[in-house]
């Protein structure tokens, strides 16, 4: 049965695409393609043209994201399979497809009305290395697992949010089950993969942004400590203090961006059990900076 194979691409609005260079690079370690277009830049983190579309509009949130399947007869399918579900997709034009530099390209919205795009043929660059933004111990780890993950808001329940993700043949579930004093049920985290990565999209914590953090993973343990060491000396607030999550098993810590939300940096990450099971609370660190959470930022 077709289904997406990995989380290709997404697209950022931003107020300042200067102040997002200076943090991809010297913060990240990520690469800056700028082809000279207006408000727009890319970046890079392995062979791809791009991972990240980063597009001067002022929003500081999450535009759409790209979902690849494996070629061209999958991409016919998964067309229509949405179609023959009442799911409102459009093929975009070639001048499209050459924007986002793949093949093909669909759009439509998920459940909650969010813009997604499914392509196949990527353009990938063998002839230009990956040159990252500052000194790196090794490189980001994508491959067959995709660019990372993300957490997203879900306005209209898990059960329709599965089942929209569900038809893109993504599965998953409840991973986390949080007790907080006080609440009369615990707190649920929904969490969805198309591959060998944990998992690609998660739900669940409120906030009034789309986009509640991004995590992208590195392939030696050093860089974890070296982002961190980088992320203090920069007077960047840092929102979850390194640990390891029970779910995934990844080492991380979490810190703030520019336009407002989290990114998160992690290495270690085991894959997916493809088995459902749940977790109360990470394995251990993680601890959380009160001062943001009231703030309105959320996460686990």
């Amino acid at each position: 049965m077709v289904q997406v194979t990995e989380l290709g691409y997404m697209g950022l609005g931003v107020k300042s695409l200067k102040d997002w260079k200076d943090y991809a690079t010297k913060i990240l370690a990520l690469e800056v393609a700028d082809e000279g277009e207006p408000g727009r830049c890319y970046l890079r983190m392995d062979y791809w043209h791009h991972r990240f579309i980063l597009e001067e509009d002022g929003t500081d949130d999450l535009n759409f994201l790209g979902f690849r399947v494996a070629g061209q007869e999958e991409f016919r399918e998964m067309y229509r399979k949405l179609t023959n579900a009442g799911i409102e997709v459009r093929i975009g034009s070639d001048a499209e497809a050459a924007d986002r530099r793949v093949l093909e390209v669909m759009k439509l919205k998920d459940a909650s009305g969010f813009p997604i795009e499914i392509f196949h043929g990527p353009q990938v660059q063998f002839d230009k290395p990956f040159h990252p933004g500052r000194r790196m111990h090794g490189r980001f780890k994508t491959g067959d697992g995709g660019m990372g993950h993300l957490i997203q808001k879900e306005t209209v329940g898990f059960e329709k949010t599965y089942e929209f993700y569900k038809l893109l043949g993504m599965r998953g579930g409840i991973e986390y089950r949080i007790p907080f004093p006080g609440l009369d049920k615990p707190f649920d985290l929904m969490f969805m993969h198309c591959n060998a990565r944990d998992h690609t999209v998660a739900f669940g914590p409120p906030g009034e942004k789309r986009i509640n953090h991004m995590m992208i993973e590195v392939e030696e343990f050093d860089d974890v400590g070296l982002t961190y060491e980088i992320v203090r000396q920069a007077g960047i607030p840092i929102t979850m203090m390194p640990g390891r999550h029970a779910n995934d098993h990844m080492y991380s810590f979490y810190f703030m961006n520019p336009s407002g939300w989290m990114c998160e940096v992690g290495w270690g990450a085991r894959p997916a059990t493809h088995q459902s099971e749940y977790y109360q609370r990470d394995t251990y660190g993680h601890e959380q900076n009160q001062e943001v959470m009231k703030k309105g930022l959320m996460e686990v």
